[in-house]
């Protein structure tokens, strides 16, 4: 792998070019914009992003495992089958990100926007999402085992089959919400 300075990097990404082959593992890209950039399939594992704005952003298939992307900027991003495994994007825009598949295990989502977002098939397993906003976001056939989603809000989301199995939902704002044949076993919070 080839290392590249930051504004080596950053260049890459505005003008286009391919950042095959180099060494992104860590990179720290806090505070920069990088919209509607294709950073499909790469690895960011540890990167640094932090208030970035990556709106309109192709991350698909991208590890991001460990990222820190505390209040980023992801509105209408593409993330599917991306890993944002124990992730943090606390307090990020999320609004309309596709995020279909998206591995996304203990992650930190609280107070996150993530309105009319598409998480079909996401795993969400142990995620942190308390006070996050969720309206009319999409989490069909999603896995939310043991997910805490207390004051987040619901209001017509739909959790179509879903895995909601121990997770809690106290004070969460439902209404209109569609558990339509989801797994609830041990769910807390919801009458």
């Amino acid at each position: 792998m080839t290392q590249m300075s930051r504004e080596e990097i950053i260049r890459k990404i505005r003008t286009g070019e391919s950042l095959a082959g180099i060494e992104l593992k860590g990179v720290d890209l806090s505070y920069e914009s990088l919209k509607g950039a294709d950073l499909s399939g790469l690895d960011l594992s540890d990167a640094h992003l932090q208030n970035s704005n990556l709106e309109g952003v192709n991350l698909k298939g991208a590890v991001l495992e460990r990222a820190f992307l505390f209040g980023a900027n992801l509105h209408k991003a593409i993330l599917d089958d991306a890993n944002l495994n124990e992730a943090n994007l606390q307090d990020s825009n999320l609004d309309e990100a596709s995020l279909k598949k998206a591995s996304m295990v203990h992650i930190s989502l609280f107070g996150s926007s993530m309105e009319k977002a598409d998480l079909r098939g996401a795993i969400l397993t142990r995620a942190r999402m308390k006070r996050a906003i969720l309206r009319h976001a999409r989490l069909d056939q999603a896995q939310l085992q043991n997910a805490h989603l207390e004051r987040a809000d619901l209001s017509h989301a739909s959790f179509r089959e879903a895995d909601l199995t121990q997770a809690s939902f106290a004070n969460a704002r439902i209404s209109a919400t569609d558990f339509t044949a989801a797994h609830m076993e041990g769910t807390t919070g919801i009458e």
